[in-house]
Parts: C-alpha cells; structure tokens; sequence
C-alpha cells in the first residue's frame, strides 16, 4: 500500500475513539513491537465509562492497521517482555509468538499502568499495578490473578479519585512502584500525597520519596541500575538505584515546561531503550540520552537531546524507526469544548531525528523555599548541554549568607568550587555564568541555616 507521511506522521495509523457519549480521550499508553508486528493499545481516561473506541490495535509491516478482536475499552498504560514464556504482556492481553491473543477478564476494568517480573517466581508469575494501587500476581501460563496488596494503605496515600499511581519495576531484590500525586496543595507545601517506594517481598514497604514520581527504566543486566523519573516544586528530578553500592542517589534536571506539573498532565514519561544498549529519557517536556551503567556508585552520561510539547505516553522502536505515540486531542468528558473528536497520531522517525526538535532550554534548580543546613551540598544539578546558564539564589535568614558553587566537570560525582555568591540579609543575587562554561553537574553549598531558593535558568 502507499503510505502518506506528514512531517513523520502517518494519518491513516491516527487513533481516533468513537465520538460519544460519552466522550474520552484516546492516549496511545503502550507500543509493543512483537513479532514482526507493532501493538498498539490506547486509553480512555478512566475505565469503560468515560468513552468507548478504544483498545488493542496491530499495525503490519505494510504499515496497515486493524483493530483486534479482543480489543476492550479501557486505562492501559502497562507492557512487559515475559521472556521465560515467550509472551508480552499489553494491557489486560497476554500475545505469543504466534500472536495469539488471551485476555485477563479480571484485569480489564482495572487502570492497568505496570507490570514487572516477580522477585521469587519469575519463571511464571509478574507483579500487575493499578493506578488505584491494587497489586496483583499474575500467572502469565494459566492467567490465574490474585490481588496481593492494596497499595493505598500500604503506603498511606488517599483515597480512589485523587491516588494516581504510574508505574513499577523490580530490580536487585526488590519491587517499586511510584505514584505522581501533584496539585495545588503540593505545591504550597500542605500535602505531599507523590510517592516513591520499594518492597523485597516480604514485609512493610519502605517510602522513599513523597515526592510525585512517573516512572522507572533500565536494563536488567546492565550495572546493576535503576532509574526512576519525578519531580517537585525545584525542578525534575532522576533517582538511582545502583546496586553495587545498594543506594538511592538523587540527581536534578531542568523542567522544559510547566505543563507537565500536574498530576494528570505528565501521562507517563518514559525511559526506554531505542537504540542498542542506549536509554532515550522523556522527562518533564525534554529528551535525554543516557546510559544505563553507573561507574563508582554515580551516574556519568545524561545529555539534553531537545525540548518538546509533546504528550508522549510511550515510544520504541520498530523495523529500524522510532516511533512515538502521542495523546494529541482529548474532549476530557465534555470539558474541552473545542476539541470535538479524540484521536492521538504516531510520529515515524530515526533517533536522530530528535535532535532537530527545540533546543534545549529549562529551568530549576536543587532548592525550593527548602530549609538548608550550613555546609551541606545541595543535590547535583545538570548543567551540561545548555548554552546560556545563570543562576538565582534568595534566602529569608536575617543576615548575609555566603552560597558555595561547586562543579563536577568530569561527572564522576567529585565536586570543585568554583566560585562564592554573597546574599544579603533575607535578599536575593544573581550570577550569570561566562558563555560556553559548563560542567556535568553544579551544586551549592551555604554557609549557615537558612530556607533557601536557588533556580537555574538555561537559554
């Protein structure tokens, strides 16, 4: 067949869900290359009842599409490589090589967003997530499902309607999910409902982080290494999990954009594996590329690749491409009264291609209005692959406060100074950086108590 293409898009690949009532949007949530094939399962907002038209899709490599017969309307977002069994799991759907399809009854009405290997029988079963945070075990041989936790008491969240959680992922012994809890009461302080989390199996959960958290990556057999994307009032932000060292480390990244703060704005950025034995980070409206080893216990390779508008719920590739799936117009159940049709398209690509989209530019930084103590270094900032850099410091203690700048031009976690900044009492400094300066990471270090903000802005 011929196929047109629009600046990578493919019009006749657009999900489009039926117009309603009742209306929905149609987020492509995951793109599962098996096969010889392209999956394709997309999403209504939330359940059955907000839209119907949407589920499981398989594109050809003659790039025709059909719907599938056991397509269902549904909050998919979840897809794993059962290796043991040969299977994928997408959705609610268990597919073999063969490209039979089974499908989950009792799965199908739950906000199904990960699935990850068991930690004592890999062979047979994964742990499934719900967005409500109702853990299951799923036997990917006999579909056999039992729920094993109920993750809003685990972790002292709230209650169905404002829980949101994102993802999981196990790795060196243990099972995390996280949660990206955020609205306006977050971001005045009076709440902190975000979660990152981990559990070996047996036990209490450990709460990592109350922060809002999206989502984890990283290559099983690769160092030892698991990342997990989230964010706060200061800026994006990227946990390690390095498991020679068995320690989380917290790092920093710009926000490209505020509209993916929202808890219902971020639709599940990702970190993927796109091109051999390289990770491709979607992060708060920026791509990066990054490795998937730590050296030493610290995280070297994180370059900004572009930043983009883009809802871009999941990505991969397929026949030699990237593909990017997208959740372009939602009539969000009547709320929107200008979009009138939901439908999302899929952009065609190479890696490279990225490169061509916005230049990189953000803005953030270690500390929000956050309470710091004399000489301890705030977390590392990313600082490489900007051009313009300066920074703005302010404090609210009663006298001057001297800030230490220091930076880890080598990216190997070993910090220099390279400059003080004076802050007068409960005032404000800004220090532009000299053109073409630049370093991995930057950190500050004050010099006495006080509640401080530092934020970074890159043109």
């Amino acid at each position: 067949m011929s196929v047109t293409t629009i600046s990578g898009v493919i019009p006749q690949l657009a999900q489009v869900a039926d117009l309603g009532p009742p209306r929905s949007e149609i987020g492509i949530g995951c793109l599962m290359p098996w096969a010889g094939k392209l999956y394709v399962l997309n999403y209504s907002s939330h359940r059955r009842g907000t839209g119907t038209g949407t589920g499981l899709r398989v594109i050809e490599r003659d790039f025709t599409m059909r719907k599938h017969p056991q397509a269902v309307d549904g909050t998919y977002a979840n897809r794993m490589v059962h290796h043991p069994s040969n299977q994928i799991v997408i959705g609610p759907h268990m597919i073999d090589a063969a490209h039979n399809v089974r499908t989950v009854a009792s799965l199908v009405d739950i906000r199904l967003c990960g699935t990850s290997p068991h930690l004592t029988d890999p062979a047979n079963l994964v742990y499934v997530l719900g967005m409500e945070g109702e853990l299951f075990e799923l036997n990917v041989r006999t579909l056999e499902c039992r729920q094993i936790g109920d993750l809003q008491k685990e972790l002292d969240t709230e209650s169905e309607g404002l829980v949101h959680f994102k993802d999981c992922f196990t790795h060196s012994g243990r099972l995390m999910v996280c949660s990206n809890e955020y609205m306006d009461a977050d971001f005045r302080g009076v709440r902190s409902q975000g979660r990152l989390a981990e559990w070996k199996g047996t036990g209490a959960w450990t709460v990592l982080e109350r922060k809002p958290f999206v989502g984890f990556g990283g290559i099983l057999s690769f160092g030892q290494t698991t990342f997990a994307l989230g964010w706060d009032q200061a800026s994006a932000i990227l946990s390690v999990h390095t498991g020679e060292n068995d320690k989380w480390t917290r790092y920093r990244l710009p926000k490209a954009s505020h509209c993916f703060d929202h808890k219902w704005q971020t639709e599940w950025p990702r970190i993927r594996s796109v091109e051999h034995e390289r990770l491709l980070v979607d992060c708060h409206g920026m791509f990066y590329e990054m490795s998937p080893h730590a050296y030493d216990g610290r995280v070297w390779g994180v370059r900004p690749i572009a930043t983009h508008l883009w809802v871009i719920p999941d990505f991969c590739s397929w026949q030699g491409m990237l593909v990017l799936g997208s959740d372009n117009a939602s009539a969000d159940a009547g709320g929107n009264l200008v979009t009138a049709e939901p439908q999302s398209g899929l952009w065609f690509g190479k890696t490279d291609d990225l490169w061509n989209f916005g230049k990189p530019k953000g803005w953030g930084g270690p500390w929000w209005e956050e309470a710091v103590k004399a000489d301890v270094p705030s977390d590392p900032y990313l600082m490489t692959g900007f051009e313009h850099k300066c920074l703005h410091v302010q404090h609210q203690y009663g006298n001057p406060v001297r800030f230490d700048i220091e930076l880890d031009f080598a990216g190997h976690g070993h910090f220099h100074r390279y400059t003080t900044i004076d802050v007068g009492a409960k005032g404000y400094a800004v220090h532009v950086f000299p053109p073409g300066l630049s370093a991995h990471w930057i950190r500050l270090v004050p010099q006495a108590n006080c509640v401080a903000t530092a934020q970074l802005i890159y043109t």
